[in-house]
């Protein structure tokens, strides 16, 4: 495959402050999806990255809390797999710490922004959606960050964590509008939470969703998925290689 791709990645979201919303109902019914992937252990920001990103367990790339320190047998990850195949990646982010997530050279563009999650989230977008009318990278990913920064300030699932999740799909469904006829969208989260905290292994925060749309993807729920699984069925999109140590599996 050749495909190019945009993973789409919302902190702190949990499935059930996003289901009811008009545009997720008709997204599903186009996607496949999962409102009970899972995610890792523990239920924290960076641990969680770095599995999506390296396909292995926080056992395995050591990062436990939201301080990274470099692993003792460093793995391949997603984007280095996708440099090593020639492709051209770009990201998107507004929470300092996921800067370890790439290698210098693994991607093209890093764009970071520092301040207000809710005023980054809208400017990534714009940024993300001109960048993508101009040079059409290969690979794009777009971190918002709002709905935690919700969590930690209000709890999940308050009022003004529901209103931070319907402000995170409205810059989802600019994206999906303006780009799913020339790339497959993959939308996730990181963890879910629960009071104003996450980091536990009960379902509130270690269920998030997962929707997958383009061309490859038969409408329909998936019964069983990882946040392990997001990087090699993104690498079997694009034609890379999954790096040996990967622990996940595609899901196509």
């Amino acid at each position: 495959m050749n495909r190019k791709v945009i993973l789409i990645l919302a902190d702190g979201m949990r499935p059930d402050s996003m289901a009811h919303l008009p545009y997720v109902q008709e997204l599903m019914k186009k996607s496949a999806y999962s409102m009970k992937a899972e995610t890792t252990f523990p239920s924290v920001t960076l641990p969680c990255h770095f599995s999506l990103f390296l396909s292995v367990p926080a056992e395995r790339h050591g990062i436990s809390t939201n301080l990274y320190m470099p692993p003792v047998r460093p793995i391949n990850g997603l984007l280095e797999q996708l440099a090593a195949a020639g492709k051209r990646s770009t990201v998107y982010y507004d929470w300092e710490q996921l800067r370890d997530l790439w290698r210098p050279g693994s991607v093209e563009l890093a764009s970071y922004l520092k301040g207000d999650y809710e005023v980054n989230d809208e400017k990534h977008t714009v940024a993300a959606l001109s960048y993508i009318e101009e040079k059409s990278p290969d690979f794009v990913f777009l971190y918002l960050g709002n709905p935690d920064c919700a969590g930690h300030d209000h709890g999940w699932m308050s009022g003004e964590y529901m209103k931070s999740v319907e402000g995170v799909w409205n810059q989802i469904e600019r994206v999906i509008e303006s780009c799913s006829d020339e790339y497959t969208i993959i939308v996730t989260a990181d963890h879910g939470g629960h009071e104003r905290r996450h980091g536990e292994n009960i379902p509130e925060d270690m269920l998030i969703p997962l929707m997958l749309l383009g061309p490859d993807f038969a409408p329909g729920e998936i019964e069983h998925a990882n946040i392990m699984d997001i990087a090699p069925t993104i690498a079997k999109l694009m034609g890379a290689n999954c790096a040996h140590e990967w622990e996940g599996k595609p899901l196509i």
